[in-house]
């Protein structure tokens, strides 16, 4: 897929980053204001467009985006989040949604989107407590 100037500069911030950022927190990095992206709404309209496309998730639970560990994909995703240091693992999440799927269907629910985040401490920080 060949990526907008904006949204090339949007997955390049956080590619840099290696964790976790904000939609203003990417808009604060020197290189994305250097490329001329100024206004929030133009740093949303990049990720929104790398997440329909695969290419970066949401944490809900960190309002928060992170450029996806593997391939472009749109199956489901789940992330594993360090409570000290807010790095995290992605890790599919197809055979759970499948689950989840399942028992929606006995109760007659119909699922409009998945999001599984699990909250911990990572290798470092369990070292470190």
């Amino acid at each position: 897929m060949k990526l907008t100037k904006n949204q090339a500069v949007v997955i390049n911030a956080l590619k840099e980053a290696g964790r976790p950022l904000s939609a203003y927190q990417i808009l604060d990095i020197d290189a994305v204001r250097g490329a001329g992206l100024k206004a929030p709404l133009t740093i949303y309209r990049a990720l929104e467009k790398l997440i329909e496309h695969g290419l970066v998730h949401r944490i809900e639970s960190l309002n928060a985006f992170v450029v996806c560990e593997e391939e472009a994909h749109v199956e489901p995703a789940a992330f594993m989040i360090c409570r000290e240091c807010k790095q995290t693992a992605e890790f599919p999440a197809t055979s759970i949604r499948r689950q989840m799927a399942k028992q929606a269907d006995a109760l007659g629910f119909r699922i409009e989107s998945f999001n599984l985040e699990v909250t911990g401490l990572c290798v470092d920080c369990a070292k470190a407590a």
